[in-house]
């Protein structure tokens, strides 16, 4: 059991292009610790491990100015991550949803991506997002 810290700075505005740079670091490390970040680095970079547009934190759009790679790295380091880094649970707001969207209207959705997704994570909303909310 570990215990968390609380730091009282608001967090960074909206996804920067070097928080992108660091989460595509954390991905090629994924059978390392924590992906290869740091405490103050994973709990730094915890709040745009979701998907909030109105929070500056538009993982769509994100996604347009990257290649299909990188959103595999970033669809495989945020499944992951989830259960591995504290304070990055993000349910439905998952930065995998967009991301796996993106992929698949390019054509690119890897076939055995979604079981992958499956068998690494308990986040039912993975990939296809709250079914709920689409209605």
């Amino acid at each position: 059991m570990t215990v968390e810290t609380w730091d009282p700075r608001p967090p960074a505005a909206g996804l920067t292009p070097r928080a992108v740079e660091r989460l595509l670091e954390a991905a090629a490390r994924l059978d390392e610790p924590r992906f290869g970040l740091d405490r103050e680095a994973a709990a730094e970079l915890a709040p745009v491990a979701r998907h909030r547009p109105a929070a500056g934190i538009d993982w769509a759009q994100a996604a347009e100015g990257l290649g299909d790679d990188e959103l595999i790295a970033l669809v495989r380091l945020f499944t992951l991550a989830e259960s591995a880094l504290p304070g990055w649970e993000a349910r439905d707001e998952s930065p995998v949803i967009p991301l796996a969207a993106v992929l698949r209207r390019r054509g690119r959705y890897p076939a055995d991506l979604t079981a992958w997704i499956r068998a690494h994570s308990d986040n039912r909303f993975l990939p296809y997002g709250n079914l709920m909310a689409r209605l």
